[in-house]
């Protein structure tokens, strides 16, 4: 059975993809969850109100989202 594995020869695009997957995931639950925080914080434990919380996270969302997208590559 060891001498039918082959060092290079395993098609590993599932693997590729997966990690494609979770890597996606854990970066926009990260700013889901920091423009959540920064939300409600500012919402119930500062006299800002709703407001005051509302317009901080959309900023950071809008940051965020112009941050952590995909980078265009050279197109070839």
């Amino acid at each position: 059975m060891a001498s039918e594995y082959h060092r290079g020869e395993m098609d590993i695009s599932e693997h590729t993809a997966t990690y494609a997957l979770v890597m996606g995931l854990t970066k926009w639950g990260s700013l889901a969850l920091a423009v959540a925080l920064v939300v409600l914080t500012l919402w119930f434990c500062t006299p800002a109100g709703f407001l005051g919380g509302l317009i901080p996270g959309v900023i950071m969302t809008v940051l965020g989202v112009i941050f952590l997208r995909e980078k265009k590559t050279g197109g070839h």
